[in-house]
């Protein structure tokens, strides 16, 4: 008896001591599991599948913080702003990186990383609607996302706008309520400028009413209860990826090109492409073969000629791909005005000036460039990245050669470059034309293509994050507001 007491102490003392055994620092967790668990909304803004596998700028940060972490990113989509806050709160993910607004109710709850973008709010009415000019003039439904930033907007404005209403749903993204107001389902909702952007394009009769509030800033969020360890480094890597104009090349890479919107023009587009692009599709799918993106020939053709077979110009330059009598001999084209000719020409001028980017420069600035040498010539394209690198930037990336193509047409610059004067800024809007036109005709090729039926997976073998459950929720600010699910 007096053997198993001993034991018994023994046992206690050993396990007193285990459990005062010093837990691991966060950072030191996420090392030893080789993992970084990031959980995001599925979205344009953030995180998708596109035709080119996953994108989407908080994709690409937090691929390359988990990197330089050495570990792996792994990601819960969820799209519910209140279970995002909470999940970052109690520790269930180690960060947020989902578009997420500072606001001051916010850093009640969450430690934000410096902001990696400056965003506007807007509210949005449809085009061809009477357009309010002000939060008095709104008459009709407004409806927003719970628990968003909007919201508590919202709430602020109420206090010095009583006759402000508006509901809140858990169920629907900002992106589905953009379509709620095409459709005229609602008449009203509020986004950043960000998510505005991306889906215009697609949708041009979607129309900016006003703006509400100051410029705010997007940033990851870290639970207020966690040690500094992870948090310090994020400081640490948007600092360095700031510096090193990675956040610039990100911001250019999905906003760059959208930056002006023309509704006119937008919309001829969107017209061009029901009435003219069948008649001609076949000979850019042809033209492209393997090795160019159809779409992509397609948007430069628009942008040269709004497809137009006569189209000319007062400098001599023709057709379809408006080619110069010189290039189309150089080519083989003996007929710059006759369609197929044409596109035939310009798929394989495309390929030259393709062939002359430089092979180190990846995709899609390695597409950008090319198309800035098919308007201006690749001469001048060469003469701005080389002022480009004189000025301590990236030669090679997009983003930055963009900003110095206009010195071309500047005396002080040009008379030091092997190719003279240019006028820079054409080739700029070019290549943000071309991308816009591209990216709407991705997006109405994928739209029109036939999905297979997919059968519903059972739901006991989803896991919780994989399956969004729209939840009302009862504590409403306002007996006006409600909830909507």
């Amino acid at each position: 008896m007096k053997h198993i007491s001993r034991f018994t102490c023994l046992a206690l003392i050993f396990s007193l001591f285990s459990c005062s055994e010093p837990t691991l620092p966060h950072l030191e967790q996420i090392k030893k599991r080789g993992v970084l668990k990031v959980i995001t909304r599925n979205s344009p803004a953030t995180y998708y599948e596109s035709s080119d596998g996953t994108a989407g700028v908080e994709f690409e940060l937090a691929e390359a913080f988990a990197k330089s972490l050495g570990v792996k990113a792994e990601f819960i989509i969820e799209d519910d702003l209140k279970k995002i806050i909470e999940a970052v709160s109690s520790g269930e993910v180690d960060l947020a990186a989902a578009g997420l607004t500072i606001t001051k109710e916010r850093e009640k709850q969450l430690r934000f990383a410096p902001a990696y973008q400056i965003i506007t709010t807007k509210l949005v009415f449809k085009q061809g609607k009477k357009w309010p000019r002000n939060i008095e003039q709104l008459n009709g439904e407004l409806r927003v996302v719970a628990h968003s930033s909007y919201a508590q907007e919202l709430l602020e404005l109420k206090k010095t706008h009583p006759n402000l209403h508006w509901s809140e749903t858990n169920s629907q993204t900002a992106e589905e309520l953009l379509m709620m107001v095409l459709d005229e389902t609602i008449d009203y909702t509020i986004v950043d400028s960000t998510e505005l952007d991306l889906n215009r394009r697609f949708h041009p009769e979607l129309a900016v009413a006003f703006t509400l509030g100051e410029p705010q800033g997007l940033a990851w969020a870290f639970s207020l209860t966690d040690d500094y360890g992870l948090f310090t480094k994020s400081i640490e890597f948007f600092g360095e990826q700031k510096a090193l104009g990675n956040i610039a090349h990100l911001n250019e890479k999905y906003y760059g090109h959208l930056e002006k919107f023309d509704y006119v023009g937008a919309r001829k587009f969107h017209q061009a492409t029901d009435q003219k692009l069948e008649k001609y599709k076949d000979w850019f799918v042809e033209s492209a073969a393997d090795d160019i993106d159809w779409r992509l020939l397609a948007a430069v053709s628009y942008q040269e000629s709004h497809w137009k077979p006569n189209a000319k110009s007062a400098t001599g330059v023709r057709g379809m791909m408006m080619l110069t009598l010189r290039t189309a001999k150089q080519l083989g084209i003996t007929n710059r005005l006759d369609p197929e000719q044409s596109i035939i020409g310009g798929a394989k001028y495309l390929r030259k000036v393709l062939s002359r980017v430089p092979k180190r420069i990846p995709e899609p600035d390695k597409t950008w460039f090319a198309l800035a040498g098919y308007n201006v010539g690749w001469g001048h394209v060469e003469d701005a990245r080389i002022i480009t690198q004189k000025q301590g930037a990236d030669p090679d990336k997009w983003a930055d050669v963009k900003e110095r193509l206009p010195l071309l047409q500047k005396s002080k610059w040009y008379k030091s470059t092997k190719y003279g004067y240019a006028r820079g800024s054409e080739p700029v809007h070019y290549v943000d034309n071309i991308r816009r036109y591209y990216d709407v005709l991705v997006w109405q090729d994928e739209e029109n293509q036939d999905l297979p039926d997919e059968q519903p997976s059972d739901p006991m073998e989803l896991k919780p994050s994989e399956t969004i459950i729209a939840e009302a929720d009862t504590k409403q600010p306002d007996p006006n507001n409600k909830i909507v699910d």
